[in-house]
């Protein structure tokens, strides 16, 4: 999700985290309180910082998480889940998008758009 949209979906980002957990994901990072900030990225050349939602461990891999709501901006949402995609294929981790009922239509959309189809969706 986009940081404008963080305070209005506050309660999905925080049972994700919880649900994550119960998976058996250790050391999570979550953009929410209560947890360690995960790591921001800033774009060279302009000031978008890209922060992942959630970042968690399992079985010693590293996990990249974005919560797909519908947004206002899905051009910054979109440039967000490429950067993602590489950044996890490059450093040999994984991208997963957490999404829940009402999101879903949206979300296989925006995957269609940028051509990223293979990501099997967490719904809760």
């Amino acid at each position: 999700m986009i940081q404008a949209d963080k305070d209005k979906y506050k309660d999905i980002l925080e049972n994700s985290v919880t649900y994550l957990e119960q998976l058996g994901f250790e050391n999570i990072k979550a953009d929410t309180e209560g947890y360690e900030t995960p790591k921001s990225f800033i774009k060279k050349g302009s000031e978008v910082t890209i922060t992942p939602d959630i970042v968690a461990e399992k079985n010693g891999t590293k996990h990249y998480f974005d919560i797909s709501l519908k947004s206002e901006k899905p051009n910054l949402l979109k440039s967000k889940w490429l950067f993602l995609n590489t950044l996890s294929a490059v450093k040999s981790r994984h991208f997963r998008l957490i999404t829940t009922k009402g999101h879903f239509k949206f979300t296989n959309e925006m995957l269609e758009d940028i051509n990223l189809t293979n990501k099997k969706l967490i719904k809760i």
